[in-house]
C-alpha cells in the first residue's frame, strides 16, 4: 500500500523519522493540527478565568456538571456520527464550534454595551455569570470533540506503524498552534483590562477553527490520492467502505468498551490519567487565584502556565518523542506520565510556591501531550473504524470527565479534612502504581494485536 513511503529515507525523513511520500501528508496534518489547537489556546484561558473567577467551591461544582454534560454530548455526537460519513462530519463538527463562539462573543459584546462587565467583577450581570458558567462547561466538553476527531481522522489516513513514528511530528505542529494561541492570549491579556477581552479572544478562536476546516479538506483529498495513506486506492481496497457512511449508534460503541478487555483498559488509562490532570488543576488554579486581583490578570496567569507548558511540551517533541515509542515500545512510554506525575507530587508537597507549581505542571503537561498523547492514540490504530467513531469519544469524553468528576471528588474530600499537599503526595503513589501496571498491560495488548 505505501509505495514510495517504504523507500530509503532522505537527510530530513532520518531526522523526523519520516519517509518521503509520507512528508506532504505529514506537514498537512501538523498544520491541521496547528490550527485546532491555537484556536482552543485563544480560549482556554478564557475558560480558566471564568471558572475560577468566583472560587474553589464553584469551580468544583463546574466540574461536576461537565461531567453530567459529556454524557448527553456523546450521546448526541454517536447519533450524528452515525449518519454521516467522515468527510462531511469533521467540517461540520468545527463549524459548529464557530457559530457557537459567535454566539458566545456576540452576546458578551451585547452585556458590556449595555452596562455589564466581566464574571467575578463588581459590574458583573446575571447574563456575563450565565455566558461564563455555560462557556466554561461547552468549551471543556467540545474541546475534547475536536481533539478526538482530529486524532481519529490521524488514524484513518495513517496505519498503526506509520502512526508509532508520524504521530510525534504531527503533535509538534499542535504544540506550536499552543505555543503561539497561549502567547497571544498572555500579551493581550496584559496589555488590556478590556472587559471586551474574552469576546475578543473568541473570535480570535474562531477564525482558526475557520482555517481548520480548510486546512482538512484539503488534506482529506491529498489523502485519497496518496500511496502513503490509509485513505489512498491501495488502503481502500483493503479495507473496502471507508467512504460510507460510519454506521452504529452510540450504544454500539458504548458497548464495545464494556465487552472489549482491551478498550476497558484504554478507559480506565484515560480515567487515571484524567483524576491526577485534575488534582493538578486545582492545585494550579489555588494558587493562581491567591496571586491575581483583576480578570485580565487570572486570564494572563493561565495563558503564561499554557505558554510555558507548550514552550517545555515542543522542546520535548522535538529532541526526544520523534524515536521514543518506537524504540521503547508504547508500554513504557505511557508509564512515563505516572511516574512523573507521583515525582511532581512529592517535589511540590516540600515547596508548594507559585514557581513550583509553574515547573511542576509543565513537566505534565509536556509528558502528557509530547509523550503520552502519541503513544495512547496508537492504540486505537488496531481497532475498527465504528469503534475509533463512536467508541472513542466514550473514552475520550464521557471517561475523561469522570475522571475529572472523580478528581474533583477527591479534592473537595482533601480540602474538607484540611489535608496537606504531603498527603497528596503520598495518596497519588498506590493509584501511579496502578497506572503503571495497566500502561504496560496495554503495550503488550496492543503488540498482540497486530501480530493477530
Amino acid at each position: 500500500m505505501k509505495g514510495d513511503s517504504r523507500q530509503e529515507p532522505d537527510l530530513l525523513g532520518w531526522l523526523l523519522n519520516i519517509r518521503r511520500g509520507e512528508f506532504p501528508l505529514a506537514c498537512m496534518s501538523a498544520l491541521f493540527f496547528f490550527l485546532v489547537l491555537c484556536g482552543y489556546f485563544f480560549l482556554r484561558p478564557v475558560r480558566e478565568a471564568m471558572g475560577v473567577a468566583r472560587g474553589m467551591d464553584e469551580l468544583r461544582w463546574l466540574f461536576v456538571v461537565t461531567s453530567v454534560t459529556a454524557l448527553v454530548a456523546v450521546l448526541i455526537f454517536g447519533g450524528v456520527v452515525a449518519r454521516m460519513n467522515r468527510r462531511r462530519f469533521i467540517p461540520v463538527a468545527y463549524l459548529f464550534v464557530v457559530a457557537c463562539l459567535i454566539g458566545f462573543a456576540v452576546l458578551l459584546i451585547a452585556d458590556v454595551r449595555s452596562g455589564g462587565g466581566l464574571i467575578g467583577t463588581d459590574a458583573q450581570t446575571g447574563l456575563s455569570l450565565g455566558i461564563g458558567r455555560t462557556f466554561y462547561v461547552w468549551l471543556t466538553v467540545v474541546n475534547l470533540f475536536t481533539t478526538s476527531v482530529f486524532w481519529a481522522f490521524m488514524v484513518d489516513i495513517f496505519d498503526v506503524h506509520q502512526g508509532k513514528r508520524l504521530f510525534a511530528f504531527v503533535g509538534i505542529g499542535g504544540t506550536l498552534g499552543a505555543l503561539v494561541g497561549g502567547w497571544m492570549a498572555n500579551v493581550i491579556s496584559n496589555l488590556t483590562d478590556s472587559p471586551y477581552l474574552p469576546a475578543g479572544l473568541m473570535l480570535m478562536g474562531a477564525a482558526c477553527f475557520c482555517l481548520a476546516v480548510a486546512v482538512m479538506l484539503v488534506l482529506d483529498r491529498m489523502a485519497r490520492r496518496s500511496e502513503s495513506s490509509s485513505l489512498g486506492d491501495a488502503g481502500r481496497q483493503a479495507a473496502p467502505g471507508g467512504e460510507g457512511e460510519i454506521g452504529g449508534t452510540f450504544w454500539e460503541g458504548a458497548w464495545a468498551v464494556v465487552t472489549s478487555p482491551y478498550l476497558l483498559g484504554v478507559g480506565l488509562w484515560v480515567v487515571f490519567m484524567a483524576v491526577s490532570n485534575t488534582i493538578i488543576y486545582f492545585t494550579q488554579a489555588n494558587i493562581i487565584l491567591n496571586e491575581s486581583d483583576t480578570f485580565s490578570q487570572l486570564v494572563a496567569s493561565f495563558a503564561l502556565f499554557d505558554y510555558v507548558a507548550q514552550l517545555l511540551t515542543l522542546i520535548t517533541q522535538v529532541f526526544i518523542t520523534t524515536h521514543l515509542i518506537r524504540k521503547v515500545g508504547v508500554g513504557w512510554t505511557l508509564a512515563i506520565l505516572p511516574l512523573v506525575t507521583l515525582a511532581g507530587f512529592v517535589v511540590l508537597a516540600v515547596w508548594p510556591v507559585y514557581g513550583v507549581m509553574l515547573i511542576f505542571q509543565a513537566l505534565h503537561r509536556a509528558t502528557r501531550y509530547a509523550i503520552s498523547r502519541p503513544s495512547r492514540e496508537t492504540l486505537f490504530g488496531v481497532v475498527t473504524p465504528s469503534e475509533k467513531y463512536k467508541a472513542k469519544p466514550v473514552v475520550d469524553v464521557f471517561l475523561y470527565r469522570f475522571g475529572d468528576a472523580a478528581g474533583a471528588g477527591i479534592d473537595g474530600l482533601f480540602a474538607v479534612l484540611g489535608l496537606t499537599l504531603a498527603w497528596v503526595a503520598m495518596s497519588t503513589a498506590p493509584l501511579a502504581a496502578m497506572w503503571i501496571a495497566l500502561s504496560m498491560g496495554m503495550g503488550r495488548a496492543q503488540a498482540r494485536r497486530i501480530r493477530g
